[in-house]
């Protein structure tokens, strides 16, 4: 079956993995970590020759001290990044995990990039890891129906109950 994604640069793809795998349950973990009353919390690491050089999520930091400014006002997922200066997408969680990256004196060229909780990246998060060069993008197989609001097998809400 193809995926429709609403955003997908030319040239660009998303690969799939399980949620056996170490880097995705690492991801699951940051979600999780940093979930703050998101409908739809992520987690992403960034990974460069087996190891974790990056770690990000949404408001990483600044809704654990601030709350969501969209959570507070009920503001619908996927709309209103601009409300909260925790959920603007200079401040997604694969744009958090690669100023992590950077941060910590780590290159994110040539890495691959897993995140947990979402179906899809906004056209953003793809001009960041462009210009980041990484190299490779993973989400949780079955995340098309798992993460998305509009699909009536989804999760949210119920992400960590298992």
């Amino acid at each position: 079956m193809e995926i429709t994604y609403p955003f997908l640069p030319e040239g660009k793809k998303i690969s799939y993995v399980g949620q056996d795998d170490k880097f995705m349950q690492e991801a699951k973990a940051l979600a999780f970590q940093y979930r703050d009353g998101l409908l739809q919390p992520n987690g992403v690491v960034l990974v460069k020759d087996g190891l974790v050089i990056g770690r990000g999520s949404i408001g990483m930091n600044y809704h654990q001290k601030n709350g969501c400014e969209r959570v507070k006002h009920n503001v619908p997922t996927g709309v209103g990044y601009n409300l909260c200066p925790g959920c603007s997408y200079d401040n997604h969680g694969e744009a958090n995990a690669i100023k992590d990256a950077s941060q910590n004196g780590s290159d994110p060229s040539g890495t691959d990039i897993y995140l947990w909780g979402h179906w899809w990246c906004c056209e953003p998060c793809w001009n960041t890891m462009i210009k980041a060069g990484v190299s490779n993008v993973y989400l949780l197989e079955n995340s098309e129906f798992l993460f998305n609001k509009s699909d009536p097998r989804n999760i949210l809400g119920r992400q960590f109950e298992t």
